[in-house]
């Protein structure tokens, strides 16, 4: 987390991390209508930026590849967290001044990779080193889980196991390095759409034993809202086998769609694949990179 430069002055520098589904089992449903999930999650070292620098007054700017398709106002999950671990910090007695924040948005929006779950998580961060304050993990974990299901996760961003709606959380700090091509054809899904077509809600959960093998496991896992998203956006389907076409030895959609990831087994592989693939359709969405092994996380690679 390098320091850069905002204008004319000096800003802290955060990275969200795509984060990948590399297995969600739906395991049933609470009363309340939030789906009890079982998630094998893992994130890519690609992903947005965030820089923040004390200001006079509050700003937040967005640029990137996908910079024009995102709010900038008071609905973007970077605003609402600021706001929240402003309201925390100061009814604990401490201070938050302005701040001036930055988005370089290079994820897909609303793509099942968590890019503004991501970004929340990276405000928190951020903030909480720009404004030098910390909490009680046990409000972090709360002003987290107010902003979102998934931002508990990202603010891990290591590779782990969440339970329930996703705030219980287990690290895995056995996994290894991916390397991955990420696709997307940039088509939006509608995850509660997605949710309502499932036509079962209480599937297996995920195996309880550490993996031997981690492709003979994740080939034993399953994403069980792929098959609603694939009805629900065709090109689910085209993408999944552009993957495979190329090389990849394992092919599957993230979250709720419509990114789909590969694992190559190189990550000269993965590139080349995302090149070709970038060449074929350059309407669409293609990144190589590689995930994040077991015990490392944003703060500390």
């Amino acid at each position: 987390m390098p320091l850069t430069d905002i204008g004319d002055t000096t800003a802290i520098r955060e990275d969200a991390f795509a984060k990948i589904n590399l297995a969600l089992h739906v395991t049933g449903q609470r009363s309340d209508g939030y789906h009890l999930l079982e998630m094998l999650v893992t994130f890519a070292r690609h992903g947005d930026t965030l820089d923040f620098a004390l200001s006079e007054t509050d700003a937040f700017s967005v640029s990137g590849r996908f910079g024009d398709a995102l709010d900038d106002g008071g609905t973007n999950l970077v605003v609402k967290a600021r706001d929240a671990l402003r309201a925390a910090i100061q009814q604990a007695g401490g201070d938050a001044p302005a701040v001036r924040i930055h988005l370089q948005k290079n994820l897909p929006i609303a793509s099942g990779i968590g890019g503004g779950s991501a970004d929340a998580a990276a405000t928190l961060r951020g903030l909480m080193r720009l404004w030098q304050v910390s909490l009680p993990q046990q409000t972090i974990d709360a002003v987290a889980l107010g902003l979102g299901a998934d931002v508990p996760m990202c603010l891990h961003s290591r590779p782990l196991i969440a339970r329930g709606i996703g705030e219980d959380i287990e690290n895995v700090d056995h996994m290894p390095v991916f390397a991955m091509v990420l696709a997307n054809p940039l088509r939006g899904v509608s995850t509660p759409e997605v949710f309502r077509k499932l036509d079962n809600k209480r599937n297996p959960p995920l195996p309880a034993e550490h993996p031997s093998s981690w492709m003979e496991a994740l080939g034993g896992m399953r994403n069980d809202l792929e098959p609603a998203a694939r009805a629900l956006l065709p090109e689910i389907a085209a993408v999944s086998s552009m993957l495979a076409d190329e090389g990849a030895m394992f092919v599957r959609m993230s979250g709720s769609g419509a990114t789909c990831f590969g694992i190559f087994a190189t990550a000269g592989d993965a590139e080349k694949a995302a090149r070709r693939l970038q060449d074929t359709r350059p309407d669409w969405y293609f990144q190589a990179t590689e995930t994040l092994a077991g015990g490392t996380h944003a703060g500390n690679r």
